[in-house]
């Protein structure tokens, strides 16, 4: 089972080159459709939606790996394009055992036959929104997308679902200042959660055309976590380990990314590094509304200490989704820090082991193999 399950994993690392035509907020490049999914969420996160909700937007645009992005402004062809999505379904959630289950997901999402649906559409209807109205310089042809999507668009019925969004949206298109309040504050911290997306970590996309960065490492891992889930232990809550896996790399955009296999006084888990998160972690939720910062703060604290059944799991997957990119990218990260097979059973394979046996002795084998053809 796990080698199919791994080749689904794998083959949605493709979803990081699929381009969308809205840009980052800091306008260098165009957002990938795999960063796009964590930070819609994030968004679903932060304004309360459900786990089934939130599983929905982690698996929403994998049809995207055949079928491409399509841009809301313009035209195309509804059912060729419905068709190519539902043959991407049919390729891609076939390569899991019970991939069923997730292309169930896939289609409640796509025709909003429940509330969990509901929720999850208006999240990835207002990220657009704002990644362009809370950029510094939006661009002029983005925000007359953005006005006609609102008036007359899919974003129109936020009028009636969501009125203050459509309010804050209309305060931002007339260059004005939100209102001092618990939405504006919510907003602020998703903005700020952008800048994860240029935060560029050690290991490659497995096609290795690029470094991966930690937003969509972040979606990855969210990822592994819903499809792994029959590896958790007793106790273990997956929909809480998948909120804790969205945010657990936030303070990497203040720290950056540290490495697993650096080394040095700045080395990953060094007290260094753990004081400069642990201040980015207080300034970064601390962006939020009082009640939530707490909340969001002590998941995050909780991850690091890795001490609950949930930060367990969560700590095992982490350790273990970025040995299975390398794997198959030909561990072109572990020749640059020179990487052997006894420090990764040393720094990976007691947090995999501690979260799935099954899961590191599957994995062990491989890197064995690995290492020993080096």
């Amino acid at each position: 089972m796990l080698d199919q399950v791994v080749a689904f994993l794998c083959e949605a690392d493709r979803l990081k080159t699929v381009q969308r035509a809205n840009l980052l907020m800091d306008l260098s490049r165009p957002e990938n459709s795999a960063e796009h999914s964590w930070h819609v969420a994030l968004y679903a996160m932060v304004f309360g939606v459900s786990d089934r909700a939130i599983a929905m937007i982690l698996v929403h645009d994998l049809v995207e790996i055949d079928a491409g992005d399509q841009p809301i402004h313009l035209d195309h062809d509804a059912v060729a394009l419905r068709l190519a999505e539902e043959a991407g379904a049919a390729r891609i959630f076939g390569l899991m055992p019970d991939g069923a289950v997730l292309a169930d997901l896939w289609r409640a999402f796509e025709a909003m036959d429940c509330s969990d649906a509901v929720m999850a559409k208006r999240m990835d209807h207002i990220q657009p929104l704002f990644q362009v109205l809370q950029a510094g310089a939006p661009l002029p042809d983005h925000v007359r997308i953005v006005r006609a999507n609102l008036e007359c668009g899919r974003a129109a019925r936020m009028v009636q679902e969501w009125p203050e969004a459509a309010a804050a949206a209309r305060h931002l298109l007339a260059q004005e200042a939100l209102p001092d309040n618990d939405l504006a504050r919510r907003l602020a911290f998703l903005a700020e959660a952008d800048r994860l997306k240029s935060v560029h970590r050690a290991n490659t996309l497995i096609d290795g055309s690029r470094h991966e960065n930690s937003a969509e490492h972040s979606w990855h891992l969210a990822l592994y976590a819903l499809v792994l889930a029959p590896l958790a232990g007793p106790g273990v809550d997956v929909g809480r380990v998948i909120r804790m896996l969205l945010i657990h790399d936030l303070v990497e955009i203040d720290v950056g990314d540290v490495p697993l296999h650096s080394a040095g006084g700045q080395a990953h888990g060094s007290a260094a590094v753990q004081q400069a998160e642990a201040a980015a972690a207080r300034r970064i939720f601390g962006l939020l509304p009082d009640g939530q910062a707490v909340e969001f703060l002590a998941l995050w604290q909780e991850f690091e200490a890795v001490e609950t059944p949930d930060a367990i799991f969560a700590k095992g997957l982490d350790r273990c989704q970025p040995a299975i990119q390398n794997l198959h990218a030909g561990g072109a990260g572990w020749v640059a820090y020179g990487v052997t097979l006894a420090q990764m059973e040393g720094r990976v394979g007691a947090w995999v082991e501690a979260a799935s046996a099954e899961l590191w002795a599957w994995l062990h084998g491989r890197l064995a193999s690995h290492f020993s053809a080096r």
